[in-house]
């Protein structure tokens, strides 16, 4: 029997681990990457657009955008509904971002080095139906059937 999410979050847990060892010496973790990386491409979001973009709890979001703003790296300014808060990346951000870019980068190089393109272009298909496939499972009620 295969066991392809035990594999998929091995391989997630390598790439992060990795990942920080990059990121680390440049002030930033693998969690804070994705935010920032998510504003770069997407400008201006909501924290709850970001929570759901990246599929993480709204807590954790929550703090770690409060540890990017103290470290100087996103703003955050309150929307029309005083709930709402929307976040953007600070200039200090855009500047470093191409240096966190070129660490991830070569890091996702290494990754996929030696796979053919049609190969990543089915890894691609394969992960985007798994992430629709979870994303409509009703887990507890899949169990009691």
């Amino acid at each position: 029997m295969q066991y392809y999410g035990h594999r998929i979050s091995q391989t997630a847990r390598v790439f992060s681990k990795k990942l920080n060892g990059l990121l680390s010496p440049l002030g930033l973790y693998s969690s804070q990457w994705g935010i920032l990386m998510c504003l770069y491409y997407r400008d201006t979001l909501t924290q709850v657009q970001i929570s759901n973009y990246l599929n993480v709890e709204a807590p954790t979001i929550t703090r770690t955008l409060t540890r990017l703003e103290e470290m100087g790296w996103i703003v955050r300014a309150e929307g029309e509904d005083k709930r709402e808060r929307y976040v953007s990346l600070s200039p200090l951000a855009i500047e470093k971002f191409p240096e966190w870019a070129k660490a991830a980068t070569f890091l996702e190089s290494a990754a996929l080095q030696d796979i053919a393109e049609e190969d990543l272009a089915t890894f691609n298909r394969v992960l985007k139906k798994m992430n629709e496939n979870l994303n409509s499972l009703q887990t507890a009620a899949s169990l009691s059937e």
